[in-house]
Formats: structure tokens, sequence, C-alpha cells
């Protein structure tokens, strides 16, 4: 089915159902049919450095196929069952990629940000009942071994921890220096730690269980941003290869090489990008450990497309951004689209992305509980930039209202809340907490996003707020709970309200504002610092802290967020106006129905194009105030 096909929806409904389509369930069957149609072709790619020139190493299908195999014998050794979990905190390398397939067939994987904190880690691991950890070896100037090694004192399931060691990748003189600066791992562990690498040497390339074709739960994958426990949400093999299958029908083949610069912790790029790369033999080149976070990665990143000779691109809006910042200084020629998800991207970074770089860019809609893909904007249909799209083969989209006599189905372009269902949807069971399931799904199949949209005449989503308060920051979903229970810590806060702030590069960062106890006195620069100590994550630390007399708030006394956004757009536009040197201001933010919350500036006719340049680069929209 072609990207214009994919426009038509009644096409997509009356196709078979995906259960009876030949694609293969397992992890497995996938990688094993993959070895067997293209065994000598590249299959994953990995550079520690971000060089054009620098050392890469490569696995071919075949080679990917034997590794999983040995990883999968080697955690089934050490006690890993269909049900058991073995978590993996790393950044991405040729082993993680190895561990993460070698998980799903062994049992569970549970990938998990090396970002997060040691209480985090700790909770998450408590949650999965994790047998089996896969981390780094101590490495200078990286803290993951230290972290996990914490974590895992709190963890007491936890039997093995495997050890990956990055200086494998290092040649002399820098391979001799590693041993001599690894950061030492203080304190006791309960848990048997081996060295990755050799472990999986001892096992057989070959499966040593049987790997019945049956549906089960392979992943559990942690939704970012909260306070103490993360939740954690369940993916079902139906769901990972429903995932594949769009990428394997809609967007790659054997002969396209995709760059992925992002996380293995992360859906977008384990669901929607190597699960795809499983099914259709595509080629995965993954830029340093980091990833776009990589030291030099948006300097080189064009040459290493033009190494790699690319031809889809996986990005954020946060790293388009960041590469508009850099000119286009190789032959790039052979990339044919962008695939950006994980949060809006502004419409004038959109038209500069494309005309740069000559790439079509097409913009997804997903979310961790639906194991990811939900709706695409289809570069070669009709095209709507500013939506989500349309919804991908199989899926069905409704917008909701609840009400006292249950959900009620939203006409065309009211606004409700966006609830799904596809064949990554784990009906029920979402959460690996059964409360956490509780209400989040109407007529038991659609999954309740917290999302609110609408969906236009033709079919496509427009995203118009949100039903939950989460902040996302450049794609990482921040619970605004966590910053404001620090600063209810405080003995000087009453009130506590966080949201996110508009920002061009990051789409939200989080803020917050405070009501303070009667006769109470403290600064904003007390509270930020406050929050520096107790908001545990710091993507989550707020960048702008204002006391206020009173908080807006509901005639139930819940503070009223809506007010503050508008607040904060006011401000963040105006500064940026008058940074500018602009007269131009924020006269007022208003709710508009279709297009969620819209600042309306006041502007003379002769700043109307200065403005733009300086607004556009922002998700929120804006438009010219009526003056008189």
């Amino acid at each position: 089915m072609s990207y214009a096909g994919l426009a038509d929806r009644h096409a997509i409904t009356e196709e078979m159902p995906f259960d009876q389509r030949d694609v293969p369930l397992t992890v497995w069957a996938n990688l094993d049919r993959m070895a067997q149609k293209f065994g000598s072709r590249p299959a994953i790619s990995f550079q520690l450095m971000s060089g054009a020139k620098d050392p890469a190493r490569t696995l071919t299908w075949k080679e990917l196929r034997d590794q999983t195999a040995q990883a999968a014998n080697l955690f089934r050794s050490l006690g890993v069952g269909p049900t058991d979990v073995v978590a993996f905190v790393l950044p991405n390398s040729v082993e993680t990629l190895v561990t993460l397939s070698g998980a799903m067939v062994a049992g569970i994987v549970n990938p998990i940000n090396p970002l997060l904190e040691p209480e985090q880690i700790g909770a998450i691991l408590r949650e999965t009942n994790a047998k089996v950890v896969v981390t780094l070896k101590s490495f200078p100037k990286a803290d993951v071994a230290q972290k996990v090694a914490e974590a895992v004192r709190h963890a007491p399931n936890v039997a093995s921890v495997l050890e990956i060691d990055l200086n494998t990748y290092l040649t002399p003189p820098k391979s001799w220096l590693v041993p001599l600066l690894r950061p030492k791992v203080v304190g006791e562990r309960h848990a048997d730690v081996r060295d990755f690498k050799k472990a999986i040497a001892d096992q057989p390339t070959e499966l040593t269980f049987d790997d019945p074709q049956e549906d089960r739960v392979a992943a559990y994958f942690h939704t970012g941003g909260t306070t103490g426990m993360p939740k954690v949400a369940q993916h079902l093999y139906s769901g990972m290869s429903y995932n594949g299958y769009l990428g394997a029908s809609l967007l790659f083949d054997e002969h396209d090489n995709i760059m992925c610069p992002l996380p293995m912790f992360h859906v977008f790029a384990v669901h929607v990008i190597y699960m795809a790369a499983l099914q259709s033999g595509s080629h995965v080149v993954f830029p340093t450990p980091q990833g776009y976070r990589g030291e030099g990665v948006f300097d080189n990143f064009w040459k290493l497309c033009e190494r790699w000779k690319i031809t889809f691109l996986i990005t954020v809006p946060t790293a388009a951004s960041a590469l508009m910042q850099r000119p286009v200084d190789a032959d790039i020629s052979s990339i044919k689209t962008a695939f950006s998800g994980s949060a809006p991207m502004p419409l004038e970074l959109f038209k500069r992305f494309e005309e740069a770089c000559g790439v079509r860019i097409c913009e997804g809609y997903g979310l961790t509980e639906a194991t990811c893909l939900v709706a695409i904007n289809p570069p070669d249909g009709e095209k709507k930039v500013g939506s989500v799209g349309i919804p991908f083969p199989y899926g069905d989209v409704k917008i909701l209202r609840t009400t006292e006599n249950g959900p009620v189905e939203c006409g065309v372009d009211d606004i409700g809340e966006i609830c799904v269902a596809n064949p990554g949807v784990y009906a029920g069971s979402t959460y690996t907490e059964t409360d956490k399931n509780h209400d989040l799904f109407h007529y038991d199949t659609y999954l309740r996003t917290g999302d609110l949209g609408r969906i236009d005449a033709d079919g496509y989503i427009w995203i118009t707020g949100r039903a939950k308060d989460l902040i996302i920051r450049g794609g990482h979903n921040i619970d605004p709970a966590e910053i404001e229970e620090a600063l209810l810590q405080h003995p000087a806060v009453a009130f506590a309200g966080a949201i996110g702030q508009p920002d061009a590069h990051s789409g939200e960062l989080p803020c917050a504002y405070v009501e303070l106890v009667d006769g109470a006195s403290v600064t904003a620069d007390e509270l930020l610092s406050h929050c520096h100590v107790h908001v545990h994550e710091r993507a989550a630390q707020p960048k702008y802290v204002e006391v206020l007399d009173e908080l807006p708030k509901t005639a139930v006394g819940k503070v009223f967020k809506p007010a503050l956004r508008k607040s904060a757009i006011t401000r963040v536009f105006n500064e940026k106006l008058e940074g500018n040197q602009l007269t131009a201001r924020v006269e007022t933010v208003i709710d508009d129905k279709k297009r969620g919350l819209v600042a309306q500036v006041n502007i003379a006719d002769g700043e109307v194009d200065d403005v733009a340049g300086v607004l556009n680069g922002f998700t929120t929209r804006w438009e010219k105030a009526d003056q008189p």
C-alpha cells in the first residue's frame, strides 16, 4: 500500500483483519526469516564516535540472528522463562540490540532510560520483578554502572547483572587508558555480576528451546516522567508485529538504510524502526551511544547520512531544530523521507527543514500505551500540516466525550478525548498495575489517550490540548505532580501548579507557579534551588518559578491550569518579542474551539514578517489581534 493509498479510509477498512495477514508473530520468527532471505546483508550498524570516517561495527542479518539466539539461550540458562523479565539500562550499541532481541525471545524485555535516577530505576526493577539486568561496565565520563548498582541493591529479585564493556569499540592507545580511568562501583551487590560478551560466547547459535507461535507479553516499557514509580505498559507480540508490519508495508524495504539516532528504551526506535526492519530487511544505523545527544552528532550528521547512503531519516522536532543550525554540508540526495514523532513540529520548522534538505517530512502520532503507532500525515497523499494525519490501517480513532450516561461520540470538528483501538492496544491490560487500568478504556476497547482533539471532515486528526496534564519536553513526558509535590515540601508554599511553558527548541519546558502560606516569604530563586534538590528527575526541574498572590482555582479549589498556561504563553512570547527589539506584544490568549490555545498579538503593519519569524518557531499558535 502506498502513502496515497493510506489516505483512502475506505480502502483501509475493507481489507482483511490484521491477524489474518501473513505476518510472523514472534521476534524470533521474524529474525529467522530475515536471516534466511537477506543473511549476508547488513542489519544494524553502530558507531561509538560520530565522525564520518570513524570505525563502525556492523552485523549482518545472519550474525544478528545467531547472536540473538546466544543471548536468548544465556537468559534461559539464568532462569528466564516466558513470563520472566530481562531489564536493560543501556545507551545504544550493537549489544543493546542483541540484548533487546534475545530478551524478547527468552522472556520479557524491560528497557529502562539510563538518564533516570537510581531510585526510579530501582522502582521499575521492583515493579517488573526483573530477574536479570544488562548494563554498562563502569566507563569514563559515564555514571550508568554506578546508578544501576545502587538501583539493584533495592531490587531483591535481580539475581544476575551482565555488563557490556564499550572499551571493546576502542583501539590503542585509548583502549589502554580506559582500565586506568574507570570509576569505581562502590558498595556490595547481592546479584551475580558477569561479562556479557564472554557469557554469550559460550552459548549455541541455535535456540535451545522452542519458540511457540503464541501471542504473549514480550516487552515492558515505562512511561516517562513520574514521581516515584513510573507506570509500566505491557506490549504483546501481536502489537509489536503490527507496528513492524506498518513500517514494512508502508515505509521500508530491504534496500533502505535508516538513520536512527533515538534511544532503544523508547518505543519509537524499538517498535517503529527496529520491528519494521525485522519484517522488511532494512539496514538500521545507530550513531554513538547517546544518539542525537552524542558528542559531534549534529555537526557530523549530514556527513554520516552521506557515508551510510541513508534513505530514511528518523527525527524529532528538537533534533530537526538543532540540525537547522548547521549547514547541509554533504550529499544527502539518497534521503527520501524524514519521519518525525514524539511531539508536534512547528510549521515554520517544518517548512525550513523541507526547503533546506529537499526531504519530505511525515509526522506520526503514537503513544507507549498503544505499543506506538496510531496515525500519520501521509506525504504522498493529502498532507495537512499541523494535523497528525489519519489512522494507520486496522486502526480506529474516535473522539469521545464523557457524560453521565457514558461516552458520546463527537461530531466533525467537535473537540473531545482522542480514543484509539488498533492491534497495538492491549485492551484492558495496558499497565502492569491493575488499578492503573481502571477507567482507561471506553467500550472496553478504545484506549483513552488523555489527548484532546478533533477529526475534520476528511478524517484528519488534530490535537488541541491534553486532558492529562503531562509536560512534554522534547518528546519526554514529565508528570507535573513530581514538581508540585517537591514545591509543596517547602514550608512557605501553600499551593503549586506546574505546567509546560512554550519553548522553540523542546516544545515545552517545565515551569511552576506557587501561592505562599499566609505571612511566609520566599523568593523564586530560592524555590528553584529547592527544586534542584527535591525534583529527582533532571529533565523535570523547572526552568522558571513565579510566586503569585493567589493561584487561579476552580470552584472546588483545584488549581486552574489553563489560566497558568495562558500566563506562560504571554510571558514567553513577550520576552521573545522584546528580545528581538519588536514592539509587538501578546494582547490575550484565547481558548479556540478548534485550535486550542491561541495567542493574539498586537502587531504594527511593518512588523508582521518579523513577528512571524520569531513566533513561528513555537508549536503554540498565534494570530494578529483585531486592532482598531
